[in-house]
Formats: C-alpha cells, structure tokens, sequence
C-alpha cells in the first residue's frame, strides 16, 4: 500500500536542505510507529520519495512525499501519529491512500504556486508591484541562463502561467518538474529589474503554497493529493 503525505514547513526549517529533510521524515516514522516497508539486501532502507525539492531559505504548505506501507489503521490515524512526533515547524496536513497505478511524486509534479511577501523594504516591493501588470504584459520575458560550460538568453514568459499581485503579496504559478522548471525567485528579480528597483532576496518572504500536476478528468492543476483517497 501506498501512501501520499503532504506537509509545511515553516520557521527556521526553511534553512534545513532537501536532504536532511528526508533524513528527518524517515527517522519521525520510525519514531511514530508506522509500518513502513524496507527495501531488500545489505542495506535496507524505507521505500520513500519525495516531490519537487524545495529551495533552501523557502517555506511551504504544500510539500509531498510518497511511502510504502505493509498496514494502516486509517489515514487519519497515521496524519496524527506523524504530528505527534513533529517538530513545531513542520505539520503533516494530509495523508491519502494512493491507487496501485499511481504514478510517482516526483514524476507527476508539473507546477506549483507560490506568494511572495515583504519582511524588510516595502517602499521597493510596492514600487515592484506597480509595475507588475506592464512586467507580466511583455510579449517575452528573457533572463541570461548560465551553466557550467555557457551561458544563453532565455524566455521565461511561457513558463510563467498566472501573475499577480496586491499591496501586500505576489502570487504567481510556475512550471515545475523534470522538464521546465521555473525559480520563483528568477521571475521577482526579473520585475525589480523592470521596475528600476534593486533586488535584495533577503527583503522578501517566498512560500509555496502547493506543489501540482495536471488532471486530465477535470482540466487542471491540482495538488498533489488530490490523486489519493
């Protein structure tokens, strides 16, 4: 059986990386008695992956993992044995059943939402703001996109599907996944440059609210555990 676990995280476990988060989550269910299943050999381990990583110094309300587990009492029973073993900064919000020809997390995850706030600065975000209609209005949006080896000109436009903002929040949705994936951060830098303002990350507060993928029955993006009963 498999299940789907969608969580936040917010506080100072925005500075704890991809990585130790799963460490985290693997260490709360053993704590939390679940009936986890271990994969087989010299070195077992919990039958687990997660969606699309979250950005270090990033909060979130709509972070995912799958599990496999051997039993289950209810799900709701599992939502709260997770919760009792949680840090005060991460809450487990859903636990759903997933059917057996679900695809992975990861490999389903085509968008995500995200709002963006003010913590220092506000004279800046406003001015930011006023320009978001004529910055999102452009026929293309081009940023220099640097690797390793080069560096090119890319549009950024079509990867941004909606944008939009009031006095106190920029709320946007951006492809994400395996194949185009859009940094939040990439499009508000973007607009403070439209905006003749400087760009200082640490002025702003990002949160994803919902990680997504398309659903082909109702034509259109819904989270993640959506997919679950």
């Amino acid at each position: 059986m498999k299940l789907r676990i969608k969580f936040s995280k917010h506080g100072s476990m925005k500075f704890i990386g991809h990585l130790d988060i799963m460490r985290y989550f693997q260490k709360a269910i053993r704590r939390a008695e679940i009936d986890v299943v271990y994969t087989e050999g010299f070195s077992p381990h919990q039958k687990m992956s997660f969606a699309a990583p979250l950005g270090l110094g990033l909060y979130s309300n709509g972070e995912y993992f799958d599990v496999e587990v051997g039993s289950i009492t209810t799900t709701e029973d599992v939502l709260n044995k997770l919760n009792a073993v949680m840090n005060d900064e991460i809450e487990v919000r859903s636990v759903v059943i997933l059917p057996d020809n679900a695809k992975k997390a990861m490999s389903m995850v085509g968008a995500a939402d995200y709002t963006v706030s003010p913590v220092n600065n506000e004279y800046d975000f406003k001015k930011a703001i006023d320009s978001l209609n004529d910055f999102y209005g452009q026929s293309e949006i081009v940023v220099l996109k640097k690797t390793k080896k080069s560096e090119k000109e890319v549009d950024i436009k079509p990867l941004i599907m909606s944008l939009c903002a009031d006095e106190n929040c920029i709320s946007m949705r951006v492809s994400q996944g395996s194949e185009n994936n859009l940094k939040p951060e990439l499009v508000v830098s973007k607009l403070y440059e439209f905006a003749g303002v400087s760009y200082n990350q640490y002025d702003l507060a990002y949160t994803r609210e919902d990680t997504l993928s398309f659903n082909e029955d109702l034509g259109e993006y819904v989270g993640l555990d959506k997919f679950g009963v």
